[in-house]
C-alpha cells in the first residue's frame, strides 16, 4: 500500500512509535525512527527501517536530522510526531521546569517535527501528518493538568494546519489514546505508587480503569489507525481526533 513512501516517526525506537514504524514497513514505506538514545533505535533497525538519532527538543537536531533523512531516503510523505512524555503533576506542585520541560517534547517538538517534514512533503503530490495525542487532548485527565495542556495544544496545531492545507493534498489528524500498555504505563505505576501509598496492582488498575473497556491498549491497535489513515480513501478525513480509547466518550 505504501511503496515508494518515506515516513518519518519520532520516539519510533519504543511502544506506540515502534509499532507505527513496523507497520508502516510492512506496508512497503521506507521508515525513519528518530530518537535521543541510538542504541534503542539500532535494536528497532530492520528491513525498511532506519535509525536516526535526534532530539526533538532542539531545533537544530530536528532541522539538521530531517534533512538528513530526506537527503538520504527521499522527501518524507508520512510525517508521525510521536515522541511525548506522560506524567502526572498536581498544579501546586508543577514548576516552571516541568512545565516547560513537557511543552518542549509535547508540543515544540511535534511543531518541529512537521514543520521541517512539510518542507519536502509539500513538494509531492501526497502527504499524511498523524501526531499522536492522547485521550487527554480532547478531555481533562485528573491529576495531569500540564500533560492534559500540551496535548490539547498538539490537537490544535492539527487542526488549524488540516484548516490551512483543506484544498491541498495532505492531511493533519491526531490519534487520541486512552492507556496503551507500553513502559509509559510501567513508569506512571511507579510514580502513583510513589505519591500515594499504593501498591503496584492497584496502582496499575487505577489506568486500565480509565478504559471503558477494560483492559489496557495494544500499541499495535493504535498502528492499525494510523495505516487506516494512510489508506486509499483517507483523504477526506482530515482534522480529526480519532480516540482509541475502548469506548470513551
Amino acid at each position: 500500500m505504501l511503496n515508494g513512501k518515506h515516513a518519518l516517526v519520532t520516539g519510533g525506537g519504543t511502544g506506540i512509535g515502534l509499532a507505527i514504524a513496523q507497520a508502516l514497513a510492512a506496508q512497503g514505506a521506507t521508515v525513519t525512527i528518530t530518537g535521543r538514545r541510538l542504541s534503542k533505535l539500532q535494536e528497532a533497525e530492520a528491513a525498511h527501517i532506519h535509525p536516526l538519532e535526534m532530539d526533538v527538543q532542539s531545533e537544530d537536531s530536528v532541522t539538521q536530522g530531517i534533512a538528513s533523512a530526506v537527503a538520504a531516503r527521499g522527501p518524507i510523505q508520512i510525517c508521525v510526531p510521536n515522541a511525548g512524555i506522560a506524567e502526572g503533576r498536581a498544579i501546586l506542585k508543577t514548576d516552571l521546569a516541568f512545565w516547560r520541560n513537557m511543552m518542549a517534547t509535547n508540543l515544540d517538538g511535534a511543531f518541529l517535527t512537521i514543520r521541517e517534514s512539510l518542507k519536502s512533503m509539500t513538494t509531492t503530490d501526497w502527504g499524511r501528518v498523524i501526531a499522536v495525542s492522547s485521550i487527554a487532548g480532547v478531555k481533562g485527565l485528573k491529576g495531569a493538568p500540564t500533560y492534559t495542556a500540551s496535548k490539547h495544544a498538539l490537537l490544535g496545531l492539527i487542526r488549524a494546519l488540516a484548516a490551512d492545507y483543506a484544498t491541498k493534498p495532505y492531511t493533519f489528524n491526531a490519534l487520541c489514546p486512552a492507556y496503551v500498555d507500553t513502559d509509559i504505563v510501567s513508569r506512571n505505576v511507579d510514580s502513583i505508587m510513589a505519591r500515594t501509598g499504593m501498591d503496584k496492582d492497584a496502582a496499575r488498575d487505577l489506568m486500565v480503569g480509565v478504559n471503558p473497556h477494560g483492559r489496557l491498549i495494544t500499541p499495535a491497535e493504535v498502528a492499525e489507525a494510523a495505516l487506516f489513515l494512510c489508506g486509499e480513501n483517507s483523504g477526506s478525513l482530515n482534522g480529526q481526533a480519532l480516540q482509541i480509547a475502548g469506548g470513551e466518550v
